[in-house]
């Protein structure tokens, strides 16, 4: 292991070393690891942090928006004088502060049918905070494709739910269609350390699927309520009729 990893880094990630559910081996799988992040915002920005000081050696920032300051509230990643940059590029310089040994490529781009595949396919794991259906259900059809695990997590309000999906069911047996009039985090409202912990959560669920480390929640869905401090799982069944994973 000492040969593999320097000597600052035994040091930075000796929390790690001393688990073992982790260990040398599984910090190794970390630093060898590929993650997509979709969406450097409100989940991304807490996700994005914790992934880049566990040691994940890669991480992919897609994400074509630049900073605001209606962000400031719940996208930790960001200050007051960053507004107008580039989402992307500023998560990189920051994450690099945090961890210099993280690799992170930046994509300062919107996911399309045309890109998708082409961007994903060089991660091993895609985790999903971005803030809209249509590029949520089209990242479930690509990571099913590429046979890539999909760490999805979405905010609303006070309420926030996380799931993993491996094969089936997938993200769309859980949303079949498109929601009419879908609430959104700027239509709704979201309190800001809801995304902390969501984002947060994801990390944790990412970190576990690199190192094998305990029981993932792959065909099942955390559901979190901020107002009452209680969270529930539920498994999720496969839909006969999905267009994406029934084939």
């Amino acid at each position: 292991m000492r040969a593999m990893l320097s000597d600052d880094e035994i040091d930075r990630y000796a929390r790690h070393l001393v688990l073992k559910e982790i260990g040398g081996q599984g910090q190794l799988k970390l630093k060898a690891a590929k993650v997509a992040l979709i969406g450097m915002g409100g989940i991304g920005s807490p996700a994005a942090l914790y992934l880049a000081a566990a040691g994940v050696g890669t991480l992919g920032l897609i994400d074509d928006d630049a900073v605001s300051l209606s962000n400031l509230q719940r996208q930790i990643l960001y200050g007051t004088g960053e507004i107008g940059a580039s989402k992307a590029q500023t998560a990189r310089a920051r994450l690099k502060d945090v961890n210099p040994h993280c690799d992170c490529w930046v994509h300062p781009l919107r996911l399309t049918e045309d890109n998708a595949a082409d961007v994903l396919s060089h991660y091993d794991i895609v985790l999903d905070g971005c803030d809209n259906f249509p590029t949520r259900l089209l990242v479930n059809r690509v990571c099913h494709a590429l046979g890539k695990p999909l760490v999805s997590a979405a905010i609303g309000r006070w309420s926030g739910q996380l799931g993993v999906f491996k094969g089936r069911p997938c993200y769309q047996c859980l949303v079949p269609d498109l929601p009419p009039d879908a609430e959104t985090c700027e239509r709704v409202g979201v309190v800001g350390a809801l995304a902390g912990v969501m984002g947060t959560l994801a990390a944790l669920e990412t970190v576990k699927l690199i190192t094998g480390a305990g029981e993932s929640l792959a065909g099942r869905l955390m559901i979190f309520d901020g107002l009452t401090m209680q969270n529930r799982v539920v498994g999720l069944a496969a839909d006969p009729q999905c267009p994406v994973c029934s084939g």
